[in-house]
């Protein structure tokens, strides 16, 4: 069969809400890697794959342990696997390219498939306004204060964090509507635009499954994510395509560019 899908895939969080619901969607999320990887040419998991991810140097969470061994044995058979640290995951230094062989990525990138250019990232802080949040990531991915936090003992390191995590995710609206043009990141698309031409930006983040027109040309996507809505994209080298996954069935179709 010829390996020449592209998939993308984002917010996971692997681990919410309890144990056993975490399970329920590590198995969903590991039996899609496992339909997709027979033609995939590449798999993008775009951040927020756990909801709650912190290495020490000779400590990891405990748990996830199907997901792991899953991203092995496809990065074992050849198949590039990129991870993007999202909000919830930003704390990866080295377990996963060195265990793994996954290429992490901390900003968004770019990339040509088939004469098509891409701008990949989680889409966390990118662009103009959301300050208060810009200053809490800042606090995140300071070296100093990353480095006081291994300090504290993985238990109550690992327990402080996962409920943290828990406890920003019951603020939040996991169901959130996209506001197509008045988002942040549509606003930061459509500037960059101005000076670089891209065919998609697909961004992870927001939870919401979209593909959002920018103009003739280039098209928003938005991956969406697996609390609710099991989704992820496909690029097969002509049309990219934003499906919901099916465990007992081919994929639903959302849209297609």
């Amino acid at each position: 069969m010829s390996k020449r899908k592209i998939y993308f895939a984002s917010d996971i969080h692997l681990g919410l809400p309890s144990f056993e619901e975490g399970r329920e969607r590590e198995a969903l999320f590991v039996q899609w890697l496992n339909d997709i990887k027979d033609d995939a040419k590449e798999i993008y998991l775009v951040g927020d794959i756990f909801d709650f991810w912190y290495e020490y140097k000779r400590v990891i969470p405990k748990g996830f342990t199907r997901f792991l061994g899953k991203i092995a044995e496809i990065t074992d058979a050849g198949i590039p696997v990129h991870f993007f640290t999202g909000n919830h995951d930003v704390w990866m230094f080295g377990y996963f390219e060195k265990e793994l062989g996954v290429t992490i990525h901390k900003e968004p990138i770019t990339k040509n498939f088939n004469g098509k250019n891409f701008f990949i990232g989680h889409g966390d802080g990118l662009g103009n306004g959301d300050y208060s949040y810009k200053f809490l990531k800042s606090i995140f991915t300071n070296r100093v204060l990353q480095w006081l936090f291994s300090r504290l003992h993985p238990n109550f390191a690992l327990w402080l964090g996962n409920r943290w995590s828990v406890s920003s995710r019951n603020s939040k609206d996991v169901t959130y509507q996209f506001k197509g043009d008045d988002e942040l990141i549509t606003k930061f698309a459509r500037e960059t635009l101005k000076t670089e031409n891209y065919d998609f930006f697909v961004f992870g983040h927001w939870h919401a499954a979209t593909i959002h027109n920018l103009n003739p040309s280039s098209n928003l996507v938005m991956l969406g994510d697996w609390i609710e809505n099991n989704t992820f994209a496909c690029w097969d080298g002509e049309n990219m395509t934003l499906e919901r996954f099916n465990p007992s069935s081919n994929p639903d179709l959302i849209a297609r560019i």
